[in-house]
């Protein structure tokens, strides 16, 4: 690995690819130290520190801990998430929509702006609910002060999305997948901190620290497994006779993912679930009491619908990523059939009928590996500091960034990564 790292960095090209990501996340990382004004800022450490086991404080570590520090970066980009599901569910519902979607390039970049308009109401909102609902016993001042947090906030969701855009298009990995995944990084020496503390002061027993931790492994391994694992399906080209000479014939396979969806069903279930929370705590009230005795991000109904989101979200995805219909006219377009299976209506259908049942297979694992750590720590006694939504997006932000390097190094004749 290390001598692919140091050919990687041999090609100029691709280094300065990795500069420029690095750089584009450490501007990410220091704007999570840039403190809002107008914040007493006692009072939002006792907020948070009584909140350290709720979803909050979840969703305070998917953001690098610039939520309990009320930075700039404090909505990270959730509401950028929040809109990109919106508009994704719409596409499906809205046939206006699902023809832009057709349509390319140019459709796509329409889309694009629309995910971007939402973005802008749904980021004013949740800083609206933060400053004036969630944190208000917090801010220091009235009404024009409070505004101003709020314009401060929607400017840091707009510019993490522009970040996030800059390094999809100019760097290596998914920009918006790689600054979560740094958030998640960042707290990492703390939550390791914490669990040597509370294990020294005895409020953890070493042995259930013990089982957790191998279960934290035993995840990652999972997830290696899960994102690398594959059905090929195979495909049979016929021969044709151009002229005098002979093409086809040749034998290949259809790669099919069982986890083609990547990391977004638990980025997703994760964002939809925290809106949801944060609705819960900004009202108050006997609704903000339910959601946190029956929704709250130990119990049993958060497990059970965190489950059914990464589920749906998975499914959902691999609609959008794989059109059965269109490899099946592919397929016939080239002179190439699965063996055994007709051509056109019947390869779809074989085809779809493969991807929903892997996908299955997928979805279930994503959602037991994303549950296993909250439930196991209810058995424990323990808070989950490193959940296995954390670590799902870890591995998978680090495996698909891996081979886009890798993807780009095979096209400069490099031996990769993962071979």
């Amino acid at each position: 690995m290390f001598k692919t790292l140091k050919n990687a960095w041999a090609v100029k090209e691709i280094r300065m690819k990795i500069l420029f990501t690095l750089a584009m996340l450490f501007i990410y990382r220091l704007g999570n130290f840039i403190p809002l004004p107008f914040v007493n800022r006692d009072a939002l450490q006792s907020f948070f520190a009584a909140n350290d086991s709720s979803l909050l404080g979840f969703l305070d570590m998917m953001a690098g801990g610039a939520l309990s520090r009320l930075s700039i970066f404090a909505s990270n980009i959730y509401p950028y998430i929040n809109a990109s599901i919106i508009i994704q569910l719409l596409t499906v519902a809205i046939p206006k929509l699902e023809e832009l979607a057709k349509e390319g390039e140019t459709g796509r970049k329409k889309i694009n702006r629309y995910t971007r308009y939402l973005t802008i109401i749904l980021a004013i909102i949740q800083g609206i609910g933060t400053v004036f609902g969630l944190l208000r016993g917090t801010v220091i001042g009235g009404t024009l002060a409070k505004m101003l947090m709020v314009l401060c906030l929607v400017a840091g969701t707009q510019f993490l999305v522009f970040l996030g855009d800059q390094i999809t298009e100019k760097g290596v990995g998914n920009g918006i997948s790689l600054i979560i995944f740094l958030g998640i990084i960042a707290r990492l020496p703390e939550t390791v901190s914490q669990y040597f503390n509370l294990t020294k002061a005895g409020q953890y027993n070493l042995i259930n620290v013990i089982i957790m931790t191998i279960a934290m492994i035993a995840i990652v391994a999972f997830v290696v497994a899960i994102q690398e694992g594959e059905r090929r399906i195979g495909v049979q080209y016929a021969k044709r006779v151009v002229g005098r000479k002979m093409y086809g014939g040749q034998s290949t396979h259809i790669p099919i993912k069982v986890n083609m969806a990547g990391v977004m069903p638990v980025i997703f279930s994760t964002s939809f679930l925290g809106a949801f929370q944060t609705i819960g705590m900004i009202t108050g009230g006997s609704f903000g009491k339910f959601m946190e005795t029956y929704l709250g991000y130990n119990s049993v109904a958060f497990a059970v619908l965190n489950v059914i989101l990464i589920v749906f979200f998975t499914f959902f995805y691999n609609e959008i990523q794989f059109n059965p219909i269109e490899y099946s006219k592919n397929l016939q377009q080239n002179g190439g059939f699965i063996p055994g299976i007709r051509p056109g209506r019947p390869t779809s259908d074989f085809l779809a009928k493969i991807v929903r049942r892997i996908g299955l297979v997928g979805a279930i694992s994503l959602a037991i590996l994303a549950t296993l750590p909250i439930v196991l720590g209810a058995i424990l006694k323990m808070q989950t500091h490193f959940t296995g939504t954390g670590i799902i997006i870890v591995v998978g932000v680090v495996i698909e960034t891996i081979k886009q390097i890798e993807a780009q190094m095979m096209m400069r004749h490099y031996k990769g990564f993962l071979s």
